[in-house]
């Protein structure tokens, strides 16, 4: 230990491990936000975008072999990843690769997840790891994913699962698994109905993060059985974990705090709601998801921007930002902002009012605005005296209105087509 710090988990078991991070999903949860990208190329907390953060955990553990596979929408993604993950050096067997649907080895685009995977079993191959990470590409949380590959090794098993314990009620959106005292699971269904209550708490359920260590040849045959099974759907949770359990060393990893022991900080951005959510939460004194943490960076492409600025110090026009975080580039320009995050070069206009917002790259709030419990994507230009998120009805006739009430506005939803030609 190192202070306070866990002592990092960088070991030959890491150095032999190939990441492959499924980064080709829709999001459709999301709405109009993955309408022109995919989910992992969302922006989030100000400067990143969600795939960094997967990107980051393998970075910081000491995994520097890293295959991205993408599938929908995916110009922006590789285009970021292209410019802010090409630091590796090749010649010593680093690289962030990524690995675009190109029907491979069937004529279809992919599947499912273990489908994705399958189709990539050449390039799986030439890298020869001795274990496969597998990972969501669309989480975000902090993770040292050396301990969990040492926990695999340690219980000689063919597969590992990262695991956390959620609300029962909660649970229904994941894989939820049963685990015996000797941390091997028993019993594993995607999505269910009824899930089953963790034996320590029957108000939650063990469910599963995404996150699976293998053994590569393990890997390797279960993904050409599966792919020669014409009833299957090609997934992992729906098809492969059920079918190993019972004749396989499935074993569960929690993922925990190093420090506390406590279950460690992880959030599915799938929904507006979630999404607006975690957000707000980095505003927070003390947020759970601490990005000031030196000790476990979160990399990114850096645009180079310059400082944020507030001007005006009028009493009918203030430019100032309270409870919030402004990121490169901003101009608050005679606006109020109050426990808002604004992503970089949003420009803020005279008396203009913003709150509870989360207000992503380009936007541009016009004079006179009321923005409230919102998210405004990308390059929006709000026109002068727009009111957002006070009246619901009117909301909904011009965007869309979260369940919980969170306004999400659109360029298409203005009439601002930025990606068709006229």
């Amino acid at each position: 230990m190192n202070g306070n710090r866990p002592t990092r988990f960088v070991s030959r078991l890491t150095r032999n491990t190939l990441a492959v991070i499924l980064a080709g999903g829709r999001g459709t949860r999301l709405k109009d936000l993955t309408r022109w990208r995919a989910k992992p190329a969302v922006p989030f907390g100000g400067k990143f975008r969600i795939i960094d953060f997967p990107l980051s955990n393998c970075i910081n553990s000491g995994i520097r072999q890293i295959s991205i596979l993408t599938q929908y929408k995916s110009h922006s993604l590789i285009r970021h990843v292209q410019r802010g993950w090409n630091f590796l050096r090749g010649e010593f067997g680093e690289f962030v690769e990524l690995v675009p649907a190109q029907q491979r080895i069937e004529t279809s685009w992919y599947e499912g997840t273990a489908d994705a995977v399958y189709q990539n079993l050449d390039i799986l191959r030439l890298h020869d790891p001795r274990y496969v990470l597998v990972l969501a590409g669309d989480h975000i949380y902090k993770m040292d994913y050396g301990p969990m590959i040492a926990h695999h090794v340690d219980f000689q098993a063919d597969m590992t699962i990262g695991c956390l314990e959620v609300p029962l009620e909660e649970a229904r959106s994941f894989g939820v698994m049963s685990v015996n005292d000797a941390g091997q699971i028993t019993a594993f269904a995607e999505k269910p109905e009824h899930p089953t209550a963790s034996p320590n708490n029957p108000d939650l359920a063990v469910v599963s993060m995404g996150i699976y260590v293998f053994s590569r040849d393990f890997l390797f045959e279960q993904l050409i059985q599966d792919a020669g099974d014409h009833e299957s759907s090609h997934d992992f949770g729906n098809d492969i974990i059920p079918k190993v359990i019972a004749n396989h060393k499935i074993v569960a990893f929690s993922y925990r705090d190093a420090i506390t022991s406590k279950q460690a900080y992880w959030r599915d951005v799938g929904t507006v709601d979630a999404f607006w959510a975690a957000n707000m939460e980095l505003i927070g004194i003390t947020p759970d998801l601490n990005l000031y943490d030196d000790s476990w960076p979160i990399w990114t492409y850096q645009e180079q921007l310059p400082p944020a600025k507030f001007i005006f110090d009028d009493d009918d026009r203030r430019g100032m930002a309270v409870d919030s975080m402004v990121s490169g580039g901003c101009i608050i320009s005679g606006g109020l902002v109050r426990h808002s995050l604004l992503f970089s070069n949003v420009r803020i206009h005279s008396r203009s009012h913003v709150q509870d917002a989360v207000i992503l790259p380009d936007a541009e709030i016009g004079e006179g605005c009321v923005i409230h419990r919102a998210v405004i994507d990308k390059g929006c230009v709000i026109p002068d005296g727009t009111v957002v998120g006070k009246d619901p009805a009117a909301d909904r006739d011009r965007f869309y209105v979260s369940p919980n009430g969170i306004v999400l506005v659109t360029p298409e939803m203005l009439g601002q087509d930025r990606h068709h030609a006229r």
